[in-house]
């Protein structure tokens, strides 16, 4: 198969896709069991969110947050240093091949058989958008 062919193969049909967060790597803007809807193909910038392909275990997804453009692609982080994720630390710049698509809308869900405040809801609303970290993405630039 041509590298042109490998590479439609594996496009996705939509632009869009749903993934969730396993673990608690990027405590605390994402928590184990958010949905995220992805945007496949979309530009990307340091501090954005990402699912991508583990580069030593290419069937592995994995969601991350980016953290600088580095020779060779991309250096990204979890949000949670105490977390024992696998990120660049691990297995260093991640080429731009295994990139899949940023992140732009969280959903967290609502547990069934417990109530809620008004006050609650409008919490859990307010965290549907996935943002930059502005503050996280320059200290992680100054390493």
């Amino acid at each position: 198969m041509a590298l042109e062919d490998e590479r439609s193969a594996r496009r996705p049909l939509l632009p869009f896709g749903v993934a969730e967060v396993g673990g608690p790597s990027m405590a605390p803007a994402l928590r184990h069991g958010d949905l995220l809807v992805v945007r496949y193909g979309a530009a990307l910038r340091p501090g954005a969110v990402v699912v991508l392909r583990h580069p030593l275990q290419q069937d592995l997804l994995i969601v991350k947050r980016l953290a600088e453009r580095r020779d060779g692609g991309w250096w990204v982080l979890g949000d949670n240093p105490a977390a024992e994720g696998v990120d660049s630390r691990v297995f260093g710049v991640v080429p731009d091949e295994l990139l899949l698509g940023r992140a732009l809308l969280r959903y967290r869900r609502i547990r069934v058989g417990r109530q809620r405040s008004p006050l609650a809801v409008l919490g859990w609303l307010a965290s549907l958008p996935v943002r930059p970290v502005p503050a996280l993405s320059r200290r992680l630039r100054a390493r």
